[in-house]
């Protein structure tokens, strides 16, 4: 990392195999290493127990004892109210506004490469490992951030929220590694998360079912189900639990053209209504984002490239043009997608280089 030079680096431990790896090696690079392990919650019950998660009193467990086979300090930081304000009532309010957020990067732009890098580098050190699975490449024009190694594990998608200033602090001593190898690394160093399962879904979901834990805080205000003429076909018990391209769930007993099955198309908070339609009707070739972020040299303004755009963490990167006018990116599809909602993350590369990253405000 960094050309061989030495730093001074926070490890972030989640308690999973990949931060702990991350930070082994960091210190086998013979860099001065201090593990920390981030509680998101002031109660961490109230998220989530047990495996699936990452802000769960386990885990913290868990990246203690990992921090200790590694021979470093460890800290546990309280970013608690950092975490429910960046990510939690970010993820209910856009919710709320009918769009559909990701809080995967919300989580890594606000908490662990804002805050955490912030307070890093205020207490002298010079950035933050983690173990997640993306390469920075030095270049002439800078750090720049490529795709993982391993791509069933690329990460890069939920990082490109990271700016030229944060990626500078950032470093991915997995970037170049499969899991598997991941886990056996683990085991050879006598870590005892060696196998344990990764953590997915939203950390701050019980057992996963999104739609009752947004009922839980927003309510469940029943409302119509309509096609795109106005026509009600059914209810729902809050049109913010949906969304765009959803089939299953709407529970409508009237089929649509031909027999077909229905899709959501809109969901319009403001009259609390859901709009369904066929399939073909998802169709998106045009993408327009907001608030772009540039993860190396800013692209010339209103100058069309060729890359690739991808909205969804394991989505298939789709070939594209864009061009940007300042606060907006503009991207025009190839081929087109299927079922793309306000609030997703839109991230353009170039071959395996990030280029950056912008918020879904408008398709067509």
């Amino acid at each position: 990392m960094d050309n061989g030079r030495t730093m001074k680096l926070i490890a972030a431990m989640s308690g999973g195999v990949d931060s702990a790896v991350a930070a082994a090696r960091a210190v086998e690079l013979g860099h001065e290493v201090v593990g920390v392990h981030l509680a998101l919650s002031s109660n961490p019950q109230k998220y989530r127990s047990g495996a699936r998660g990452c802000c769960t009193i386990e885990d913290s467990h868990d990246a203690r004892r990992a921090a200790d086979v590694i021979g470093i300090p460890f800290y546990i930081w309280d970013m608690a109210e950092e975490f429910h304000e960046g990510v939690v009532e970010n993820f209910i309010s856009e919710y709320a506004s009918g769009r559909t957020p990701n809080p995967c990067l919300r989580c890594n732009e606000k908490i662990k490469f804002a805050a955490v890098l912030d307070r890093a580098r205020a207490l002298g050190f010079d950035g933050v490992a983690t173990g997640h699975y993306a390469q920075m490449v030095e270049t002439p024009l800078g750090r720049m951030m490529y795709r993982a190694a391993d791509p069933k594990k690329d990460q890069s998608y939920v990082l490109a929220v990271l700016n030229t200033e944060q990626l500078a602090g950032a470093y991915f001593p997995l970037g170049d590694t499969v899991k598997e190898d991941t886990r056996k690394e683990a085991k050879a160093r006598g870590l005892y998360v060696a196998n344990k399962p990764d953590s997915h879904d939203i950390c701050f979901v019980p057992s996963g079912d999104n739609a009752g834990w947004l009922r839980d805080r927003l309510g469940s205000e029943v409302g119509p189900i309509v096609d795109e003429t106005g026509t009600q076909l059914g209810e729902h018990k809050g049109a913010y639990t949906y969304t765009i391209g959803q089939r299953r769930g709407l529970g409508l007993s009237v089929p649509g053209e031909h027999g077909q099955p229905r899709y959501v198309l809109k969901i319009e908070p403001k009259t609390n209504t859901v709009v369904v339609g066929d399939h073909e009707a998802l169709a998106v070739n045009h993408i327009v984002g907001d608030s772009p972020i540039w993860c190396g040299p800013v692209p010339i303004a209103e100058t069309v490239y060729e890359g690739f755009a991808q909205v969804r963490a394991h989505g298939e990167p789709l070939a594209c043009t864009y061009s940007h006018q300042g606060s907006e990116i503009t991207v025009d599809l190839v081929k087109p997608l299927f079922g793309l909602a306000a609030g997703q993350g839109l991230v353009i590369y170039d071959g395996d280089r990030v280029v950056g990253s912008a918020t879904v405000s408008e398709t067509a």
